[in-house]
């Protein structure tokens, strides 16, 4: 009888990030007798922060995100799939990415990650209570800030949150962020975002300070008194029936200027495998498996997951089961602004977050803020060459 192939997994702690693992690796084991795969899990901060080079040592599996590509490159922790999946099956992957997500994960001419869960800031409502107070959707920078007064406007402040919206202000305002060696973002732009910015978080409750997407998500679901989020990290799970006490439909975003909508700052995961993987053949086609069109649409799905592959956006059940969330939010997908991935960028991100939440918070001259963030993004880009 032939010995058991154990693979291990980490991926994040959410009914998105971890049940479709759980579910997918059952299922692939049920079709690969000989494989068995388990999958722990680590909280979101814990996701976005913590070294791929370290989980490397200790699993198999990993789900990434994607401002870690650089890193992988240069310290060749995880494989570069491009060597073990056939250019057919990467080429179907590119095709039918989520906006940027397949790119995404493409660095210095290799695949680090197949993207199995596409996501970006999106608008989210409470239907029924936006009917109760007799309200309509913003569409406009100041139909927000009118609906943020009512105090029914809500979104997630912590500092990695915080980035990625400021992030959104600069490119809808048409400056992408991070283009330059030596400048975030031009003063002209970023003074600009920085107050509008501030003038809509100075209308929102403390405790969004505090909150990451999902506790907004669940704030909104909990109680009755958010009715909007105008952009926070999109999850399918709150808009389907019977995943939380309310059901939440979400949206593309507002316009700032009355034609464009907000530009938002592409998230999602990907799965990778471990360069010290013993087992290489048997976990890259369970890679291959949960990437695919048929598994993303349903046994990734069906248990909770965000698929990364167009084909499930556009199906008619995925979207039926959701309330329309992924047909609704895609143009926002499609059109998001896709981060540095440079080896030194993640340094930036788990720092300039604060920066910017502190001005927020407690306000200030807008000049010195970007100052602060100009000499951290110098910095960040000078440990890609060390």
């Amino acid at each position: 009888m032939t010995d058991k192939i154990n693979l291990k997994g980490i991926t994040w702690n959410h009914s998105r990030g971890f049940t479709p693992m759980v579910a997918t690796a059952q299922r692939f084991s049920e079709l690969n007798p000989s494989v068995e795969i388990t999958w722990e899990k680590r909280s979101l901060q814990q996701f976005a922060d913590f070294s791929i080079q370290e989980l490397a040592e200790r699993f198999d599996l990993l789900v990434i995100d994607h401002p870690w590509a650089g890193f992988a490159a240069k310290t060749g922790s995880i494989l570069p799939l491009d060597q073990h999946l056939s250019a057919d099956y990467l080429k179907d992957q590119e095709m039918n990415s989520v906006g940027h997500s397949y790119e995404s994960y493409s660095y210095d001419g290799h695949q680090w990650a197949l993207p199995i869960d596409a996501a970006t800031p999106v608008a989210a409502s409470r239907p029924d209570l936006l009917e109760q107070h007799g309200l309509q959707l913003p569409e406009t920078f100041e139909n927000l800030l009118s609906l943020a007064d009512k105090g029914l406007v809500a979104f997630a402040a912590i500092p990695i949150d915080v980035l990625m919206n400021f992030y959104t202000f600069c490119c809808s305002l048409g400056e992408d962020p991070c283009q330059q060696e030596d400048l975030i973002v031009s003063n002209e732009t970023g003074i600009t975002a920085l107050r509008m910015y501030r003038e809509l978080a100075a209308k929102i409750h403390p405790a969004n300070f505090n909150r990451n997407p999902i506790q907004v998500y669940e704030a909104m679901t909990l109680t009755d008194d958010i009715a909007y989020c105008p952009f926070a990290y999109g999850y399918s799970n709150y808009s389907r029936k019977g995943y939380a006490r309310k059901l939440l439909h979400f949206h593309d975003m507002i316009s700032l200027n009355g034609q464009t909508k907000l530009r938002s700052t592409l998230g999602g995961t990907g799965l990778a495998i471990s360069s010290k993987v013993k087992n290489i053949a048997e976990a890259v086609k369970y890679a291959a498996y949960v990437a695919s069109a048929a598994c993303q649409q349903t046994v990734f799905f069906g248990n909770g997951g965000q698929p990364g592959h167009l084909s499930a956006w556009n199906d008619a059940e995925v979207n039926r089961r959701s309330a329309g969330f992924f047909s609704g939010t895609l143009p926002a997908l499609q059109r998001a602004f896709l981060r540095p991935r440079y080896h030194g960028h993640m340094f930036f991100q788990d720092h300039a977050g604060d920066i910017v939440r502190d001005y927020l918070m407690q306000g200030g001259p807008e000049p010195k803020v970007l100052e602060k963030l100009n000499s951290l993004y110098v910095e960040s880009r000078s440990l890609q060459l060390s």
